[in-house]
């Protein structure tokens, strides 16, 4: 699914600007699906370029017209084509998991301190999720309950993972940063 149908998706349950849909990116979709402005701006343009969303430029005092986006007949039935995939792809992209690929080449500080960076990382997820839990989520569709409880889970287990096994990458670092020193 591209940043398009998913603008389309998010717009389905109401009207937004830019603005709030990357607010939405970063929140609720962060943990699985990337997009900044430099994606969301041309996917809406090209959106309402095609008649899938109409654009109205709100005023706003002392700044400029806040455009907010409506999705339109066309682009819910456009959203309801894409929906009908039996089989979108899940696909990972991950610099952590790349860099771990290299760990060999690294000091164990090095290693330590991505390691915990991730943790971290991971720990201010699954607090915002429970925070999601506790303050918003009953009025969320099912769907949305199944994608929150889904990072969680991968969130968890990141963390079972990390902590169970960084000392692979720490003993291998210090044997293989030692012969490449000597």
């Amino acid at each position: 699914m591209d940043v398009k149908t998913v603008c389309l998706g998010m717009l389905s349950d109401g009207e937004a600007s830019g603005y709030d849909l990357k607010k939405q990116f970063e929140s609720s979709f962060g943990h699985f699906f990337a997009a900044g402005f430099g994606s969301i701006y041309p996917a809406l343009s090209s959106l309402a370029d095609e008649g899938l969303v109409r654009c109205t430029d709100v005023p706003q005092e002392g700044r400029p017209d806040r455009k907010v986006y409506t999705v339109t007949d066309q682009g819910h039935q456009h959203l309801l084509k894409a929906l009908e995939n039996p089989a979108p792809s899940h696909k990972v992209r991950s610099e952590f998991l790349a860099m771990m690929c290299f760990a060999h080449l690294m000091r164990p500080q090095q290693i330590e301190a991505v390691l915990d960076n991730r943790l971290e990382e991971t720990d201010r997820y699954l607090k915002m999720f429970d925070e999601f839990e506790t303050s918003c989520m009953e009025d969320w569709p099912q769907g949305m309950k199944f994608v929150l409880g889904f990072g969680k889970a991968i969130m968890q287990t990141i963390t079972q993972y990390i902590d169970e096994n960084r000392h692979m990458l720490l003993e291998e670092g210090k044997s293989e940063h030692r012969t490449a020193s000597a």
